[in-house]
C-alpha cells in the first residue's frame, strides 16, 4: 500500500531510502558543519504568525506578477542541478510540472537537460540560472541559447568562487553517474556522436565581479536578477549595476557555512531596495506558512529547491506537482486563518520574531 503523503517535509525520507546514497548526499548536504544548512529551517521557527480575525476571506487570491510576468502564485522553482539523478525526465517533468502550476521554473546551467529540450516540453515562464565561466564565450553562448528558446530571465549565481566545500560529496566521490551527461555542455563533434565540456572546479571564474553584471546586460535583453545577496550594501550595488532582481540566497548552505538563514537577512534587503526591483527568497522552505513568513517580511515571492528534486525522485512530474500543490493550498489557508484575503494584505504587522515577545 502506497503510503500517503501530506506535507512536503515527508518527501526527504522516501527519497532517502529510494535514492543511491551518493546521490541523496549530494541533494541533501550542505557545507562543511551543516550549520547554516539547519538553520535555514529552524530561523522559520522564530517567527510567529498574528492573525487577524472576522475578515471576509470567502475569496483568497494568490496570483502575482514577478518582472511582468503573471503567475498563479509567489512560490517558484529554483534551479537545481543534475535532475536526472532524481529521475530519468530529470527536468523534462519539473518543467512541465513548473508550467501545470502556472508558475516560474529556473533551469541550471548544470542540468542534465539542455535548454533547447526543456522548451521543447511547452509553453511556460522559465528563468536560466546561469555560471560564468573562465572563457565567457561559454556564458554568452548559454546566454544567446536562452534567449533563442523563449526564456524570460537571467539568474546570475554569484555566491560560488569555489566551489564550496561539502564533506559528505568528498568522503562519496561524488561524480555524475556515468549514463549522464551536462546536456548544456555537449557540442556535436560531427561524427553523431558528443563531446563533454569539462565542469571541472576550476572552470568556474573567480574574479568575477560587478563589471561582469553589466557585461551581461549588453549581450542580452533579458532582465537579471542577482543570486545570492546576503547583505544590504550588495543589494544596493545590484541596482547600482543594473540588476532586475535580487533573490537573497545562501545556495541552499552548500556554499559558505556560518552565513545567516536567508529569512534573516531578508528584511534588511527588502528595506535597502526601497522597492526598486523585486526581492525573492531561497532556502529552506517546506511549509506554506514559510511562504507566508518571507512575504511578511517584503519578498515578492519564494524559490524552492530541494523540495523538488526529493519529490521528483519519489514520484516524478506527479511529486513535484502535488509539491506545489501542497505549498499553494498551505499558503492559502495560512492566508485564510490569517486573515489575508490577497497578497498585498500579508503585512509586516502580521508576524513576529519569537525573543521579541
Amino acid at each position: 500500500m502506497k503510503k500517503q503523503i501530506t506535507n512536503v517535509n515527508e518527501y526527504e525520507g522516501i527519497a532517502k531510502e529510494k535514492l543511491p546514497k551518493m546521490v541523496y548526499d549530494y541533494y541533501a548536504s550542505g557545507a562543511e558543519d551543516q550549520w547554516t544548512l539547519k538553520e535555514n529551517r529552524n530561523a522559520f521557527s522564530r517567527i510567529l504568525l498574528r492573525p487577524r480575525i472576522l475578515v471576509d476571506v470567502s475569496n483568497v487570491d494568490m496570483t502575482t506578477s514577478i518582472l511582468g510576468f503573471k503567475i498563479s502564485m509567489p512560490i517558484m522553482i529554483a534551479p537545481t542541478g543534475m535532475q536526472k539523478m532524481a529521475h530519468p525526465q530529470g527536468e523534462l517533468a519539473t518543467a512541465r510540472a513548473a508550467s501545470e502550476a502556472d508558475t516560474i521554473m529556473t533551469l541550471s546551467t548544470v542540468s542534465t537537460c539542455s535548454i533547447e529540450e526543456v522548451a521543447s516540453t511547452g509553453p511556460g515562464i522559465r528563468f536560466f540560472q546561469l555560471y560564468v565561466y573562465k572563457d565567457r564565450n561559454i556564458a554568452a553562448q548559454l546566454v544567446k541559447r536562452a534567449e533563442k528558446a523563449g526564456f524570460k530571465g537571467i539568474v546570475l549565481t554569484v555566491d560560488r568562487p569555489f566551489l564550496g566545500r561539502k564533506e559528505d560529496d568528498i568522503k562519496n566521490r561524488f561524480r555524475l553517474p556515468p549514463h549522464l551527461t551536462l546536456k548544456n555542455f555537449e557540442k556535436n563533434d560531427g561524427t553523431g556522436g558528443s563531446i563533454q565540456i569539462s565542469h571541472a572546479r576550476g572552470q568556474i571564474d573567480p574574479s568575477l565581479n560587478w563589471k561582469d553584471v553589466k557585461w551581461l546586460q549588453t549581450i542580452t535583453s533579458l532582465p537579471i536578477l542577482v543570486k545570492g545577496v546576503l547583505t544590504a550594501v550588495d543589494a544596493r550595488l545590484a541596482i547600482e549595476n543594473g540588476a532586475a532582481g535580487i533573490i537573497v540566497s545562501n545556495h541552499g548552505a552548500r556554499q559558505l557555512d556560518y552565513v545567516p538563514a536567508t529569512i534573516m537577512v531578508l528584511e534588511e534587503i527588502v528595506e535597502a531596495v526601497e522597492g526598486r526591483v523585486p526581492v525573492l527568497v531561497d532556502g529552506g522552505i517546506r511549509r506554506g506558512t514559510d511562504v507566508f513568513k518571507a512575504l511578511a517580511l517584503g519578498a515578492c515571492g519564494v524559490f524552492i529547491g530541494r523540495a523538488v528534486v526529493f519529490s521528483l525522485a519519489v514520484d516524478g512530474e506527479a511529486g513535484v506537482r502535488k509539491v506545489l500543490k501542497m505549498l499553494r493550498d498551505e499558503l492559502e489557508m495560512t492566508m485564510a486563518l490569517s486573515g489575508c484575503p490577497s497578497l498585498k494584505d500579508i503585512t509586516r504587522d502580521r508576524i513576529k520574531f519569537a525573543c521579541s515577545l
